[in-house]
């Protein structure tokens, strides 16, 4: 059946880089016509925002779910890395999200992680070697060779490391970077290997460092890491290099923003309009090679309606033609899927979480707040073994999710809890459980809640158990979004009112906790791991 309707607005042309007033016809998903117009309109049509790296699994929903959330806030397509189903299901998991996705309009790109496991340090759910890596590569609806975690196997020359590169090269799609911290010598030889981009640069001075060298810099604005205020300030030198991406984002911020909050704020801070825009919307349709159209005749009718060019609300949002969007409402049903999952630890016991004095002094991780880096620091070994509330001294524990096994214990400063534990199978990469604490049965009971629900974040206290199932890979859930962002709303209140914490967003920050690639401490299911000296340390010194 032929579908065709037209609009009158005031076009914004990111190629021009120039606003007029036009008309805009579109016949069966594709823009036949753009017709200037005397005069201006009231409202702006534009491109759709992209998210230039996402795990869409961190927002806790399945990619149906999270594309109908994301179009609200003009969202029209993502760079997204499976990266994390892949570590728990091998390509099992990398297929159930490909076929996710194809419920929804959402123009979700979908690359092949690179790193599964994310390294040898900790116990993950699968692997996946260059064979499975170029298998995929050469599927059309996979586009990019996802983030190369492994730097120091690309310094290094590690043979499957380069083996994966050379199968993105001979594919010819292009290969995310992830390289916390890594400069000079070792920068040029990680981007010379034909890695294009880097999401996680947290100071100006390593971001300009990385531009400087050719690098696409993605401005990254998640639940965890923020590091927009420090990144901001390349895009008027690299307007052709930057992009806006989230990473992670937990549901209850999709529910509130996407890309489109990154925009305004660029925008209040006096950066160029086109600027902005160019690298909301058209940087990663043309880095990746996106089938989002861009407003132009021929293109795909992907655009979306905004008040205004400062603050972006979003009135309408269109995928192929269909409106999908309008006034705050998503117009996407809820798509049911099935729960694949990989969960096979038995319940534990409070005795499993006593640290037995082996010294005077211990190695601390020290998280900090609106970032995925920590410190190392020492302290003094708590009486008993017990947490110490008044110099915010925890437990943390970090419990195997494939396989029955002891924890791996150890010490944390920055959570701040004065009561309770909190618990969640959302721990990147390998997404085991990773708790904190204040006593070894408060940490029992939130471990414990994790392991019934097969998946999910806990918290208690004394009084009671506060959690959210995510039955899907542990880490997802099948239910509607909103649900799950009001569940994990009430989670994270319970947090911060019962128990304490102080952070902005505990359950991303504790996701974090026990990725051995990002500095400089993290406690993996197999022991204290220093990531400067990429290796495992004692708890006592």
């Amino acid at each position: 059946m032929t579908t065709q309707f037209t609009l009158q607005a005031n076009l914004v042309d990111l190629h021009r880089r120039e606003i007029h007033h036009a008309e805009v016809r579109i016949k069966n998903g594709r823009i036949q016509a753009v017709r200037p117009l005397p005069g201006t309109g009231a409202h702006y049509l534009m491109p759709g925002f992209v998210d230039a790296h996402v795990h869409i699994e961190s927002s806790m929903l399945t990619p149906a779910e999270f594309g109908r959330m994301a179009v609200v806030h003009g969202t029209v397509g993502t760079i997204s890395d499976p990266h994390e189903i892949a570590n728990v299901l091998g390509e099992e998991g990398v297929l159930y999200m490909l076929d996710s996705a194809a419920q929804t309009p959402l123009k979700v790109c979908f690359g092949v992680p690179s790193c599964v496991p994310a390294t040898d340090f900790e116990t993950a759910g699968a692997h996946m070697g260059p064979d499975i890596v170029e298998r995929l590569l050469k599927r059309p609806d996979i586009y990019y060779l996802s983030e190369m975690m492994n730097f120091p196997g690309v310094v290094h020359d590690v043979p499957e490391v380069m083996a994966k590169l050379a199968a993105a090269k001979r594919t010819g799609k292009p290969i995310d970077g992830h390289a916390p911290g890594l400069r000079g010598q070792d920068a040029v030889k990680y981007f010379g290997e034909g890695i294009t981009t880097d999401h996680e640069c947290f100071t100006y001075e390593e971001g300009l460092e990385k531009a400087r060298l050719g690098v696409k810099i993605l401005i990254r604005e998640g639940s965890a890491a923020r590091n927009f205020e420090a990144l901001i300030g390349l895009l008027p030198g690299f307007p052709d290099q930057i992009m806006f991406c989230s990473d992670d984002k937990h549901p209850d911020d999709l529910v509130r923003g996407h890309i489109n909050q990154l925009a305004a704020r660029a925008v209040a801070k006096g950066c160029d309009l086109f600027d902005v825009l160019r690298a909301a919307c058209l940087h990663p349709v043309e880095h990746y090679r996106m089938p989002v159209g861009q407003l132009r005749e021929g293109d795909p009718a992907d655009f979306i309606l905004v008040e205004d060019l400062r603050e972006f609300r979003v009135l309408k949002t269109w995928i192929d033609g269909e409106l999908v969007a309008e006034e705050g409402k998503s117009l996407l049903p809820h798509r049911s899927s099935g729960a694949p999952n990989q969960f096979n630890t038995a319940a534990k016991k409070p005795e499993d979480f006593r640290v037995a004095e082996k010294g005077k002094t211990v190695r601390v991780i020290r998280a900090l707040d609106g970032e995925i880096v920590t410190e190392s620091e020492t302290a003094p070994f708590p009486a008993g073994g017990m947490s110490d509330m008044e110099t915010d001294l925890l437990k943390i524990a970090v419990v195997n999710r494939y396989r029955t096994a002891p924890p791996a214990l150890g010490y944390i400063r920055g959570f701040g809890l004065k009561t309770g534990a909190i618990a969640s199978c959302v721990a990147h990469d390998s997404h085991n459980i990773v708790a904190v604490g204040v006593t070894d049965e408060a940490l029992c009971r939130a471990v414990n809640e994790v392991i019934r629900n097969r998946g999910g974040i806990a918290a208690c206290d004394g009084e009671g158990t506060w959690s959210l199932a995510l039955p899907v890979a542990g880490i997802m859930s099948p239910g509607d979004g909103y649900e799950v962002a009001r569940q994990y709303a009430e989670v994270d209140k319970v947090v911060k009112s019962r128990l304490g914490c102080a952070l902005k967003a505990p359950f991303m920050a504790l996701s974090f906790m026990a990725l051995p690639v990002i500095p400089s401490l993290k406690m993996t299911d197999r022991g204290l791991f220093d990531v400067g000296a990429f290796g495992f340390v004692e708890v006592f010194c």
